[in-house]
């Protein structure tokens, strides 16, 4: 566990260390296809790590759906460690991602995330909380899915910046 929580806090460094490299205008602009800025990818990834983080909770105070499993794509994308490659298009919900109004905002909440997981003792509980569309999960499957969530916004980070800067991280 100790090495799943290294690695979460590791991957939201990477994160916060990305903000130096921009200014707020900069992370406001949108490409021209129309897609996200950084800004929005920011606050998308707060936003839902966030929601993950209230069901890691969840599922360590309950002993609900215990029993209850993963859809088979998901134990293939956490036997894999990552999201597969490529673009994935989740369910549409139809709620703008604003964007953020200060770089500080943006940091603020990583840490403040940083702080929650810490704040959780991961050897309680047997309980799992569902995913939208992919089953059940323990608390420590909700990290892992965490990061391997912020790890897949780095393509989408790497095709805004080629769009809009010319330069790859």
């Amino acid at each position: 566990m100790k090495a799943l929580v290294s690695q979460f806090e590791a991957t939201v460094g990477k994160w916060i260390g990305f903000l130096d490299a921009y200014s707020l205008d900069e992370l406001q602009r949108r490409p021209p296809d129309g897609s996200w800025s950084l800004g929005q990818v920011y606050v998308h990834m707060i936003n839902d790590t966030r929601f993950f983080v209230e069901q890691m909770r969840a599922a360590l105070f309950s002993e609900e759906h215990a029993a209850d499993r993963m859809t088979p794509w998901a134990v293939t994308m956490f036997a894999a460690g990552s999201f597969p490659e490529g673009r994935i298009q989740g369910p549409a919900t139809h709620t703008p991602i604003p964007q953020p109004e200060s770089i500080e905002e943006l940091r603020a909440a990583l840490d403040g995330i940083l702080q929650d997981v810490h704040g959780i003792d991961f050897s309680g509980g047997r309980g799992k909380t569902g995913h939208p569309g992919l089953g059940y999960f323990t608390a420590s499957e909700w990290l892992q899915f965490a990061e391997m969530h912020l790890r897949h916004h780095f393509r989408q980070k790497e095709r805004i910046d080629v769009a809009l800067f010319q330069k790859s991280f």
